[in-house]
């Protein structure tokens, strides 16, 4: 069939149950992979430039964020700026980069459940868990961040968190395309998805939470906890 066909065309073969899985060394979230590392002064000038992005989000919100008014702020001029994060989307997505550093180091060497220690299934629940509130707290600005799709899912961040939701998918179905299966799961926890229940259907975080952990169960073919 011709649906048969296009499918086995473009989709890689699922790994076989035999085969060792080695995890894919999750990337460095905060900057590009070929981005060098920066020198003391403008390691100095980013850290101000995202203090005063900072500072106009807590005074007027997200929308108060302009290339020209972080500038203004930090005392530099506007194509410093520019330089420095390239356009406003990557200044927004600069500044959540501390929660995502702090939410990865939470998975890679946290306490369990979402740190080492726990079966993968009730890590990938802790993961799912730790997004939602994450996007809750910091919804406006992961909005904003994230107004460009074509760069979404290629940003260091998300790449970083889709490996980890992969490798534990992997160690509990490891006949499946795991690596598809993980932007399916991560679907749900779209701060776009988060705000339309929450700010506009008014879902609580209770049952937010309810249903990532009964998606997880359904995937995975587990048992809920109890």
């Amino acid at each position: 069939m011709l649906y048969a066909g296009f499918m086995s065309a473009t989709l890689p073969p699922f790994p076989k149950p035999q085969e060792p899985f080695e995890a894919p060394q999750l990337l460095e979230v905060g900057s590009a992979p070929e981005e060098p590392c920066l020198r003391a002064d403008a390691a100095r000038n980013r850290a101000r430039l995202l203090e005063a992005a900072a500072r106009l989000i807590a005074e007027h919100g997200v929308a108060g964020v302009t290339m020209e008014a972080v500038a203004t702020a930090a005392g530099v001029g506007k194509g410093t700026v520019f330089r420095r994060f390239g356009d406003r989307t990557g200044l927004l997505m600069a500044l959540l980069d501390h929660s995502t550093h702090k939410l990865q180091a939470d998975f890679l060497g946290g306490p369990p459940p979402l740190g080492p220690g726990a079966p993968p299934v009730d890590r990938l629940r802790a993961l799912g868990v730790a997004m939602l509130y994450r996007s809750v707290e910091q919804l406006d600005l992961l909005l904003a961040a994230q107004t460009e799709p074509t760069r979404r899912f290629s940003h260091p961040s998300l790449r970083a968190l889709h490996t980890h939701a992969a490798m534990l998918l992997r160690q509990i179905l490891p006949d499946a395309d795991c690596e598809l299966l993980a932007h399916t799961l991560l679907a749900y926890l779209d701060p776009a998805l988060v705000h339309h229940l929450t700010r506009q259907c008014g879902v609580p975080m209770e049952r937010l939470e309810a249903g990532w952990v009964d998606l997880v169960a359904r995937v995975t073919r587990t048992e809920p906890p109890r």
